[in-house]
């Protein structure tokens, strides 16, 4: 385990994620410190701050820290700050953004290394999010999976979450773009990735953006994609963070799944995003 001296670490789960104390993410942070909330990020996966607070540009600013701001193609409808997603829930949604277990944004070629999610209000219940560790999903699988998977690749497509085809936006808050110009962005991927930083391996599918396998037909991929994408999400792979307002989760995009929980029933429920960029998966 890591030496922090900047910082104070206390896991929540066994699988993944810790809360990070004794620093105020909107100040201006010193190298070393950065450094720290790095290294507990890869050590941890995903980790969480209390208690802060942030306007745009200390938000932003923040999220430079450690690396380039992602501008998300769908939720890049013209309006507003390219570089923040707002994510609002309100009564009535049928939807919500993020309710299916996913990697943010894997139908790009270059899928976002990390995102920085940070709560406005919050439901006094419900509206909790899960993450899961894809490491701890790929090093369960027996030996004879992680030979078959070797070298294999998956179609990565938003067409299930943006475009005039899934009418998202008639059933909820947060918009995304349906016009007649948008086209699906399609890419290829490991199934099981290494990560760049740890160069350890973990599982690279999700339900949100995962389709088939390279050369294979829907059909044929469908019974391995979901058992591939069920099984990364096991309880023990997994923890679960209850949002309070000025809440921040730091995840890991490379090696995580995560999941909004549809539960908030008559209350709001107000946060906002940015996203790192990141590299080729390999």
């Amino acid at each position: 385990m890591n030496v922090y001296r900047r910082i104070t670490v206390s896991p929540i789960a066994g699988a993944l994620g810790a809360e990070i104390g004794g620093v105020d993410v909107s100040a201006r942070l010193d190298d070393e410190t950065v450094s720290e909330i790095r290294r507990a990020l890869l050590e941890y996966l995903v980790i969480f701050f209390r208690g802060q607070r942030l306007d745009d540009a200390s938000h932003k600013a923040f999220t430079r820290r450690f690396g380039d701001i992602f501008v998300h193609p769908n939720f890049n409808t013209g309006a507003g700050d390219p570089e923040i997603v707002r994510v609002v829930r309100a009564p009535g949604d049928e939807r919500i953004v993020g309710e299916e277990w996913h990697s943010d944004t894997t139908m790009m070629p270059e899928p976002p290394m990390a995102a920085i999610l940070y709560a406005l209000d919050v439901p006094p219940y419900g509206g909790d999010t899960l993450f899961a560790n894809q490491y701890l999903a790929y090093e369960s699988l027996s030996d004879g999976m992680k030979s078959m998977l070797a070298g294999l690749r998956a179609v990565h497509s938003d067409i299930r979450v943006a475009g005039p085809q899934v009418g998202l936006n008639a059933r909820r808050s947060i918009k995304v773009r349906e016009d007649s110009n948008w086209r699906p962005t399609e890419s290829l991927h490991p199934v099981v990735r290494t990560h760049p930083e740890t160069g350890a391996k973990c599982l690279f599918v999700n339900h949100s953006y995962s389709c088939r396998f390279e050369n294979m037909t829907d059909r044929e991929s469908k019974p391995l994609l979901d058992f591939l994408m069920d099984h990364g999400h096991r309880p023990e792979f997994t923890c679960r963070f209850r949002w309070e307002p000025g809440s921040i989760a730091f995840w890991d995009n490379r090696c995580t799944k995560h999941l909004a929980i549809h539960d908030a029933g008559p209350f709001h429920r107000r946060m906002q995003r940015t996203q790192i960029a990141g590299d080729a998966v390999v």
